[in-house]
């Protein structure tokens, strides 16, 4: 089972690995943005209500959606520092809890902070469990289908409240970022602009969609009409999903862990 956290819903999905088949996907989406106290009580009233939580799972993983995260190059990577890299550029507290992912393709530190109180949940009702950066499963992913590529390539990840920027140079990591959005304005603000600093014309560089996103809503269209070159990427994954699942863009991160 994976469960996909953040402060804005959650998502649920169980595999079946001897059928290789998604057996189970729910989604929950919050009337608002929540506090980390209000997403525990949530988990909470999600696994006392719904009786398939309540089976016996060989893996469960948890991943972390938010964006108090940033990545660090392993040779320059220092435990002991772990919280000064992330106060360069986001806004913690003294009492949260730090951690980290090794991302090997590419030698680097995610570091982030997780909901810690989810996490000890979790771990009260599973045992062990493995828990992950939302980001570190997106670019490890993404590395891999462009260890051999050639060329630039831009790759978006949408969510329904914020989205994922990620550039490939060449096969390297060029860039990661994530925003918030609220209008289709501010989503191509963020596009342009991004493009903009790491020198890419929008008329070349070619453009990978991933996530909430489809050839026929607001964003896509607005994108088109500042990006030329545009398409869909795909998970690799062979699952049977029961036709729950209507493209192979979409639930990126939740799958393509299995």
């Amino acid at each position: 089972m994976s469960i996909q956290i953040s402060l804005n819903g959650l998502s649920f999905y169980i595999l079946n690995t001897k059928e290789s088949a998604i057996v189970k996907i729910e989604h929950i989406v919050f009337d608002k943005k929540v506090t980390p106290f209000e997403l525990l009580d949530a988990i909470k009233h999600t696994f006392n209500t719904k009786e398939w939580l309540n089976e016996d799972f060989d893996n469960v993983l948890v991943i972390h959606v938010n964006e108090l995260a940033t990545l660090v190059p392993e040779p320059l990577f220092n435990e002991d520092a772990i919280a000064d890299y992330l106060k360069l550029n986001t806004k913690i507290l003294k009492t949260d809890f730090i951690t980290f992912d090794t991302i090997s393709v590419n030698e680097t530190i995610n570091v982030y902070v997780p909901y810690v109180n989810v996490n000890n949940y979790i771990y009260e009702r599973f045992g062990d469990f493995t828990y992950k950066h939302y980001s570190t499963i997106l670019i490890e992913e993404i590395l891999a289908q462009e260890k051999n590529a050639s060329g630039n390539k831009m790759y978006i990840h949408v969510n329904a409240t914020h989205f994922e920027i990620i550039v490939i140079k060449e096969g390297t990591l060029a860039l990661y970022n994530t925003f918030e959005y609220h209008t289709t304005q501010d989503f191509i603000y963020y596009v342009l602009f991004t493009a903009e600093q790491l020198n890419l014309n929008p008329e070349v560089i070619e453009t990978v969609l991933l996530g909430s996103i489809t050839d026929d809503d607001a964003l896509y269209s607005i994108l088109y009409k500042y990006v030329r070159h545009i398409s869909f990427g795909s998970r690799k994954d062979n699952f049977s999903t029961n036709n729950q699942i209507k493209n192979d863009h979409s639930h990126f991160t939740l799958l393509t862990h299995f």
